[in-house]
C-alpha cells in the first residue's frame, strides 16, 4: 500500500487545492482525480470518455465511453447497469438478474435458471428448467405446458388437463367432472364424485 501511494504521488503532475476543501490531481497519464471533503473521489480518464465516482459508503458509479452507467450498491452488493437505449439490468449477489426493457417488459432470471417474463399487457410467462412453461393472462387465466406434452388450463369456470393421447379431463368450479377419452368415451361425475354418465 505504501509503495502504491508513493507511485501515485510520483504520477501526480499537478495538485490543486480548492477553498471548499476539494483536491484535484492531474496525473502524468492524463487522468484527473477529484477528492471531495466527504471522501468521495471522482476519476476522469485522460480522454474524458470514462468517469468513475467512488462514494464514501463504498458505492461506485461508472460512466462508460459507450454511455452505459454502471452503479454498484455496496451495502446490497447489487449492480445496476443503465444502457443508452433504455435497458436497465440489475445483478444481485445471489446471481438473480433482472432486465427492465424500455417497453415495460421485465425479465427475471433466478439462480435456478427459471426465467419469468412480465409483459406490459399484463401477461406473465415463467419458463422452468425442466421445460415447463406457465402463462398467466391479465384476467387470471393460467395455462401450464409440461415438458411431457400435457397441458393444464385454469380459469374461473374450470380446470382442464389435456393429455398427449387426446384425453381431456375437466373439473368445473361447482365440482362436476368431465373426462373425454381419445377413444370417444365420455365420463361425467357430479360434484360428489357420483358417476352420472359413461358412454
Amino acid at each position: 500500500l505504501h509503495r502504491e501511494r508513493r507511485k501515485h504521488e510520483e504520477d501526480v503532475q499537478e495538485k490543486i487545492e480548492y477553498r471548499d476543501g476539494k483536491v484535484e490531481e492531474v496525473l502524468s497519464d492524463g487522468r484527473r482525480i477529484l477528492t471531495f471533503c466527504d471522501g468521495t473521489k471522482k476519476e476522469i480518464s485522460a480522454d474524458k470518455r470514462m468517469t468513475t465516482i467512488s462514494f464514501s459508503n463504498g458505492d461506485v458509479k461508472k460512466i462508460m465511453p459507450d454511455q452505459r452507467v454502471i452503479y454498484y450498491y455496496a451495502d446490497a452488493q447489487t449492480t445496476h447497469t443503465a444502457y443508452p437505449d433504455g435497458l436497465e439490468v440489475l445483478q444481485f449477489p445471489n446471481n438473480q438478474i433482472e432486465k427492465h426493457y424500455p417497453d415495460g417488459t421485465q425479465e427475471i432470471v433466478f439462480p435456478d435458471h427459471t426465467v419469468k417474463c412480465l409483459y406490459n399487457d399484463g401477461l406473465k410467462e415463467t419458463f422452468f428448467p425442466d421445460g415447463t412453461v406457465v402463462k398467466v393472462e391479465k384476467n387470471g387465466d393460467k395455462i401450464v405446458v409440461f415438458s411431457d406434452g400435457q397441458r393444464e388450463i385454469h380459469t374461473a369456470q374450470f380446470r382442464r388437463r389435456e393429455y398427449p393421447d387426446g384425453t381431456v379431463k375437466t373439473v368445473f368450479c361447482n365440482g362436476r367432472q368431465e373426462t373425454k377419452y381419445s377413444t370417444g368415451r365420455v365420463q361425467i361425475k357430479d360434484e360428489e364424485g357420483n358417476l352420472i354418465l359413461d358412454k
